[in-house]
């Protein structure tokens, strides 16, 4: 028998401390956690939305799979994970040593007070989009029924959203890569 999963994408985040060693610490979480981290995309390094802080953010996205977890058991082990990570209290508008959200849970439409489904404001957040469509460019936004990369092309946001890499050392990724005819 083939067990069913839940394909769920995060956003993952950090301002404060070792940004990139929250987002690793964070990523190792999710696997203790029992999640299964299909994909990760690049760090991006960003300027804060709706926060008030000098720092940059730097961001990611997940593509996470899990079985027999609903959405507010994932938001629940989301969340002590940005507690055991340092992070006091969910206040959108303070920097934070570490921010997951849901994105995305599969073709999950839900708004309760603890968690709303797909996160409202995804297609707003051009931090959120450029991670998220290095990962699932063809994920369509069940709600807006529009994917990924159609989103990103829309979104009214056009904060800079640039690839990070650490000590600024600039390494070679497929993106980069040019095609060579031998």
């Amino acid at each position: 028998m083939e067990t069913e999963f839940t394909t769920a994408y995060l956003s993952l985040g950090s301002n404060l401390g070792d940004r990139a060693g929250n987002l690793l610490l964070a990523t190792r979480a999710l696997i203790e956690a029992s999640f299964i981290v299909h994909r990760l995309s690049g760090i991006y390094e960003t300027e804060p939305v709706e926060v008030e802080s000098p720092r940059t953010f730097l961001n990611m996205a997940a593509e996470i799979r899990v079985n027999n977890v609903s959405p507010t058991q994932m938001m629940a082990r989301l969340l002590r994970i940005e507690y055991l990570l340092g992070r006091t209290g969910k206040n959108m508008k303070t920097p934070r040593t570490v921010d997951l959200d849901i994105l995305f849970f599969g073709d999950v439409v839900m708004d309760t007070e603890f968690l709303v489904l797909p996160h409202p404001r995804t297609e707003y957040r051009r931090f959120v989009l450029k991670p998220l469509s290095k990962i699932a460019p063809n994920f369509v936004h069940p709600m807006l029924q529009k994917d990924i990369s159609e989103l990103l092309a829309e979104c009214p946001d056009h904060g800079e959203v640039r690839r990070w890499y650490p000590n600024g050392a600039k390494l070679p990724t497929a993106e980069d890569s040019l095609e060579i005819e031998i």
